[in-house]
């Protein structure tokens, strides 16, 4: 796909990497996240930023990029955010059916050592010292402190739900498609929060 240019901040960037959303105008003239970019009719594109899509409401700069009045609703950033996070919760469901991740500390620091490991995600409400132990062990594996990148992303429960155990605290993401694009989504959502 041709690269797009943000409506907000003037950046270009490839929507296939995630760094833009796009947006269409509904038959009612709402303004609607496309997430998947296939929804019909013109799009406007917006860095992928909290911040940014906010701006966009508070600028009018739906009206500019569709050139037409357009109704933005004020919960459009925490829509879009909403849905990102519901992809990327979705999308490390199909990673656990695809077998593509371990859960528990034991399992994880195992992946880790034995090279198998792409990311880890840690719960927000987990305990500081279950992640300083995993750090140790990246550093042990890979000689970096960052060799592996560690997400932040969702809750205990969330992460629970979504990959099918209880009470995760701690789950490496292993080698594969449906790993490769959860983490893909979590990076978007982990942009768009970052701003």
């Amino acid at each position: 796909m041709a690269e797009r240019r943000c409506i907000v901040t003037g950046d270009h960037g490839d929507p296939a990497s995630g760094t833009l959303i796009r947006f269409v105008c509904g038959p009612d003239g709402q303004v609607v996240p496309d997430l998947k970019g296939n929804l019909p009719g013109r799009g406007a594109w917006v860095k992928t930023s909290r911040a940014a899509v906010e701006q966009a409401v508070a600028k009018r700069a739906f009206a500019r990029g569709f050139k037409k009045q357009v109704a933005a609703a004020d919960d459009l950033p925490h829509m879009v955010e909403a849905l990102l996070e519901s992809r990327a919760l979705a999308a490390l469901g199909f990673a656990r059916k695809a077998g593509e991740r371990s859960t528990g500390s034991g399992k994880v620091d195992s992946r880790i050592r034995n090279d198998k490991a792409l990311a880890l995600l840690h719960a927000t409400d987990g305990a500081d010292d279950g992640l300083r132990k995993l750090r140790q062990a990246i550093f042990s594996a890979t000689g970096l402190e960052d060799g592996i990148p560690v997400f932040r992303t969702f809750t205990a429960d969330q992460m629970s739900l979504a990959l099918g155990a209880n009470h995760v605290i701690h789950a490496a993401m292993t080698t594969g498609g449906a790993a490769k694009n959860a983490l893909s989504r979590i990076r978007q959502l982990e942009r768009y929060r970052a701003g």
